[in-house]
Parts: C-alpha cells; sequence; structure tokens
C-alpha cells in the first residue's frame, strides 16, 4: 500500500528529478551561450545516457501493461461489467479527444497573430507510414498474432488480446481464475518495483535529455518559438479547466482544489519523466486513496489511458500541424480542417506513452494535407518544454476518465476491498 514512506520517496525523487533537470538547462544554455568545448562535449556524451533512460522505460511498458489490465479484467469476473466500463471508457475518450484538438488548433490560429518569421532549417525526407482509415484501425485491432504485436511495440492490439483473454479467464472455476489473478499480480508488483528502480536513475536520465538538446536549441531559437509553446500552454490550460474540471465538478462532485491536491504527485512525475507509463504507479495511489476511485476500475482505466488516451498530445497535434501549416505556407480551409480533425484523431490513438512520441505520429495527419514533413526534425528540437506540459494534461485527463467512469459504474464490493485489490507498491 501506500503509506507515508512511499509519500516521502516520491517527493525525494521530484526534487532529484528537478536537480537533473535545471543542471541539463544550465548546462546546455551555457554551451549555447558561451560555446565552451567542455560544456558542448558535456551535452554531447550525455545523450547515451538520456537514450538508456527512455529505453528502460519502454522495456517496462508493455509487460506492465498487459499484467495490470489482465489481472484487472480478470478479477471482474462477469464480461458484461466489462463491456459496461469498456463501452463507455472508449466512448469517453473519443469523445473528449475531438474538443482536444479543436481547442489546439483554435489557440495556435490565434497565437499565430504575434508570431515572428521563423525560417525552417533544411531536413532530411523521412519514410512515413500511410494514414489508416477508420476501418483499416478497427481491423487492426484485432492481432493476427498477439506476440508479434508485442515485439512490434503494437500496444493496442496486445490490450485486445489481453482483455479477451482476460475475459474469458473471468469465466473460469474460482480456483482457476485466483491462481492466474494472482500470478499476474504477482507480475505486475515486480514491474511497478522495477519502474521505481528506473525512476531512481532519472536525475541523470532528464540530463541526458534536456543538456543536448539545450545546447543546439539556444536562446534564439527558444524565443522565436516562445509563441507555439505558449499556444500549447494555453490551450492545455482550457481543455483542463473548461472540459474536465466542469465534468469532474458536475458528474463526480470533485472540486477542483481536491483533484489537483490528489493528483499533485503523479503530476509531478509525469511533467518530470514526460512518461504516462513512469506515472502509472503513482496514478494508481493517487486515483484510489485521494479520490475515491475503486482498486477494480483504477487498475483498469489508468494502464488503459496510459496506452491509448492522450488529450494533451491530441491537443499538441493540432496546435503543431497548424503551426507547421502556417510555417511552410499550406493554407487550412474550413473544408479541409474536417479531414485536419479526423488525420489527428487517428493518429492521437497510436501516440505511444514514451516522451516526444507525438512528434513521430504526426507524420500521417501531416502528409494528408500536404504540410511537408521535414518540419518534424524541427519540432524534435524545441519539443520538451510542450512534451513536459501535454504529458501531464494527459495523466490529468486518464484520472478524470477513471473518476467519471467510476461514479457511472457501481463496483461490486468483493472487488474493490483491500483484501481482494492487487497490490501495486
Amino acid at each position: 500500500m501506500w503509506g507515508q514512506q512511499n509519500r516521502g520517496n516520491v517527493l525525494m525523487l521530484n526534487k532529484i528529478i528537478t536537480i537533473g533537470l535545471v543542471l541539463g538547462l544550465i548546462v546546455g544554455l551555457g554551451a549555447a551561450m558561451t560555446g565552451n568545448p567542455l560544456l558542448h562535449a558535456i551535452a554531447r556524451e550525455s545523450a547515451p545516457l538520456g537514450k538508456i533512460f527512455i529505453n528502460a522505460i519502454k522495456m517496462i511498458v508493455i509487460p506492465l501493461v498487459v499484467s495490470v489490465i489482465f489481472a484487472s479484467v480478470a478479477r471482474l469476473g462477469d464480461p458484461r461489467k466489462l463491456g459496461k466500463i469498456g463501452g463507455m471508457t472508449l466512448a469517453f475518450y473519443w469523445i473528449s479527444l475531438v474538443p482536444a484538438i479543436v481547442i489546439g488548433m483554435g489557440v495556435m490560429k490565434l497565437g499565430l497573430r504575434f508570431a515572428p518569421e521563423i525560417e525552417m532549417p533544411a531536413a532530411q525526407a523521412t519514410t512515413l507510414p500511410k494514414l489508416q482509415s477508420i476501418t483499416d484501425f478497427i481491423v487492426s485491432l484485432v492481432p493476427p498474432n498477439p506476440f508479434a504485436a508485442a515485439s512490434n511495440g503494437a500496444i493496442l492490439p496486445l490490450i485486445v488480446f489481453t482483455a479477451l483473454l482476460a475475459a474469458a479467464a473471468g469465466t473460469l472455476p474460482r480456483a482457476r481464475r485466483e491462481r492466474m489473478i494472482t500470478g499476474a499480480e504477482d507480475i505486475s508488483a515486480a514491474l511497478i518495483k522495477l519502474v521505481w528502480w528506473i525512476l531512481y536513475t532519472a536525475p541523470i536520465g532528464i540530463f541526458g535529455l534536456i543538456a543536448p538538446a539545450t545546447a543546439l536549441l539556444g536562446w534564439g531559437l527558444l524565443q522565436s518559438l516562445a509563441v507555439f509553446i505558449a499556444s500549447v500552454f494555453v490551450g492545455l490550460v482550457i481543455l483542463v479547466g473548461c472540459v474536465f474540471l466542469p465534468l469532474l465538478f458536475f458528474i463526480a462532485k470533485v472540486r477542483p482544489s481536491q483533484f489537483f491536491k490528489g493528483t499533485m504527485c503523479a503530476a509531478s512525475v509525469a511533467f518530470s519523466t514526460t512518461s504516462t507509463a513512469a506515472a502509472i504507479p503513482v496514478s494508481l495511489e493517487e486515483t484510489t486513496k485521494n479520490l475515491g476511485v475503486s482498486d477494480t476500475v483504477a487498475d483498469l482505466l489508468i494502464p488503459l489511458g496510459a496506452s491509448m488516451y492522450r488529450p494533451g498530445s491530441a491537443l499538441f497535434q493540432g496546435a503543431a500541424i497548424v503551426f507547421l501549416a502556417h510555417l511552410y505556407g499550406v493554407p487550412i480551409p474550413i473544408a479541409t480542417a474536417g479531414a485536419v480533425i479526423l488525420a489527428t484523431f487517428l493518429v492521437s490513438l497510436t501516440v505511444a506513452p514514451v516522451p516526444s512520441s507525438s512528434i513521430v505520429t504526426m507524420a500521417p495527419a501531416l502528409d494528408a494535407i500536404g504540410v511537408p514533413v521535414a518540419g518534424l526534425a524541427f519540432m524534435l528540437g524545441i519539443d520538451r518544454i510542450p512534451d513536459m506540459m501535454r504529458t501531464t494534461v494527459n495523466v490529468l485527463g486518464q484520472i478524470s476518465a477513471a473518476v467519471l467512469i467510476n461514479t457511472k459504474n457501481e463496483v461490486p464490493k468483493e472487488l474493490s476491498s483491500d483484501d481482494d485489490a492487487p497490490a501495486v507498491l
């Protein structure tokens, strides 16, 4: 269980992560402003540390999501209960993504009035995947080979297979079902412990991510893109303030102060690591202990949300498409806006819960409306600050969804009791 000691560990972790972030900025900006070869060397040679940290996070995502979702779905027992919760969850996910995209596009359109002229640097062409149609997307959710899906990092098809297998396990005789659930819970507990070990290396990893990027950017580029970053920030604030908080207040009777106080640790981990996967353990605890969500609903919806629900990323992608279209002089008339929203909606479902993946998956949406995708290399260079902001909103949105769905679903007491709930730490 959570406990005062673990809360203290999270606070200590947040402090040392902040130290890594600040040191990375100091070294990177110092290298960019002074041209000091030693600082440039430190920034350049620290890049592998950041890659190792991100690879470690990616390494743990698939087995963690599979084990937690299996235990949660199988513990529900009745597949009809899963169908109700799953249907309401997907409906909320998909419906709330549309206003997120529209907000991002609208705020960026207004922000461009104050944007300075930016000359895009040359970038090499990239081989891009084709944008899936809705039919192709639905077909791709049923994997012909779940092991191949796992090896390719295709999380959504793997979740479908895991949920179906867990639903089948939930219908087995009690003794067999409990053995499988206990095994999945034991595996998830070990994996979450491994996540925390990885998080303790976050200060070094974050330094390796921040210092090289900042050394390449310098103050001039940061200033020229301030309007873009500010527009994304304003859009995210509008999304939380005008979509999530009213829903929580009127449906779940959760006050804004209660919500922000109850999600502070999860938001700080997401902001510092730019990874929804890294925030899963803290999100699970805060959702149940601070916001009153049942263990069963939280254990199902928090990992599911980390895998496929990223409203902050959808908003960012909508804003970035408008921004890049402006830079390259590609008009987006009203008739084309619907295609942009649909394309962004589809690609937002495929964003991996790891840093900066929103940039790579924007490529099909850009290609669909004729915006040169060479700008993606440019966007990667400025992505660190927007990534921290949108990841935080992603986690807040995922927790909001769990609170709202829990309000509309009464989970049987025997499923949500502390004795039967899977331990997450």
